[in-house]
């Protein structure tokens, strides 16, 4: 922007609006992080976090207009987005979202609303729990959803297949068994995979496929799984990747998630999405992030978007 940047350590009082009389055209105020304000006099009161009314109030108080940019919060019903963007309708103030929250809703919108075909989805991460929603919304409308890293072995047991000492949520068995049916053929899961006696980068590991043995835990997808993936990636037009296919933290075990970015790399014809730290770790350790056609912002925010959800920073803007 090359323009003078003017930082306040406060969210609000006289220092701030002093700050904001004497802000000239063009120039920018930057405030301190509003979830500060969450603690008042060393007590837990959430005025940010818990949106509170008279903040949004007294934040729109100091500007003629809102501009929201910040997808990474959009799932977030916080005083500094939903509640200063209600203030500003209620005073007749224009509410608009910013080129970066457009971008994210555009891309994300027409992944999961009107994709070009074939539509793969690629959902990784450790627990299905945080994935359900996710998977439901996408099994009417992805044409294949690939499952990798620990919540492949919450599918492994609701299809009868041993797993070990791997990561497995009890609860969601059931849950699982239901997708899997809903499903059929639509969804794809490992075949062999990478395990290992410990949780642990230097631990005794080997390839197997199919069932695992007791005193084994699976940390990663196996070479023929990752050929697999590939198989089902390569004529997609859309594909929307969240979440690692292993422990991508170690070494040892993340092959499986730095071939699938590779590859993704490569879909010069398919619009690529890739959301979550894990996925946009790799791909940027990859160096192919800029063959990508889009590197989502939020983590909570773009899978709530992905399951379907309303999301209220978003819901607050006026031109979307």
């Amino acid at each position: 922007m090359n323009k003078p940047v003017t930082f306040v350590p406060v969210t609000e009082g006289k220092q701030l609006e002093d700050a904001v009389d004497k802000l000239e055209n063009g120039n920018v105020l930057l405030v301190e992080n509003t979830r500060y304000e969450d603690v008042v006099n060393g007590e837990y009161v959430k005025r940010e976090s818990g949106n509170d009314p008279k903040l949004g109030e007294y934040w729109a108080s100091l500007g003629d207009e809102y501009i929201n940019d910040a997808f990474g919060t959009a799932h977030r019903q916080h005083a500094s987005n939903v509640g200063i963007a209600e203030a500003m309708h209620k005073s007749g103030k224009p509410v608009a979202a910013g080129f970066l929250m457009e971008k994210e809703i555009q891309f994300l919108g027409e992944a999961v609303n009107n994709p070009q075909r074939p539509f793969v989805a690629i959902l990784g991460g450790a627990k299905v729990s945080d994935k359900i929603g996710v998977i439901d919304n996408l099994l009417s409308k992805a044409d294949k959803i690939i499952i990798g890293g620990g919540m492949t072995y919450t599918f492994y047991a609701a299809k009868g297949i041993k797993v070990g000492d791997s990561l497995v949520e009890k609860d969601k068995i059931d849950v699982a068994k239901n997708i899997l049916e809903k499903g059929g053929d639509k969804i794809v899961l490992p075949t062999d995979n990478v395990v290992a006696k410990s949780f642990n980068n230097d631990a005794e590991h080997k390839v197997v496929e199919g069932d695992i043995d007791d005193g084994w835990m699976a940390l990663d997808i196996g070479p023929k799984s990752i050929d697999e993936f590939e198989a089902v990636l390569k004529d997609a037009k859309t594909v929307v990747w969240n979440g690692p296919m292993g422990v991508f933290e170690m070494a040892n075990f993340a092959q499986g998630t730095l071939k699938v970015g590779e590859f993704l790399g490569s879909l010069t014809d398919a619009t690529t999405i890739v959301g979550g730290g894990d996925s946009t770790a790799a791909v940027k350790q990859l160096g192919v992030a800029d063959k990508l056609t889009h590197i989502s912002t939020g983590g909570g925010a773009s899978l709530q978007y992905l399951e379907g959800k309303t999301l209220p920073g978003i819901a607050a803007i006026d031109n979307k």
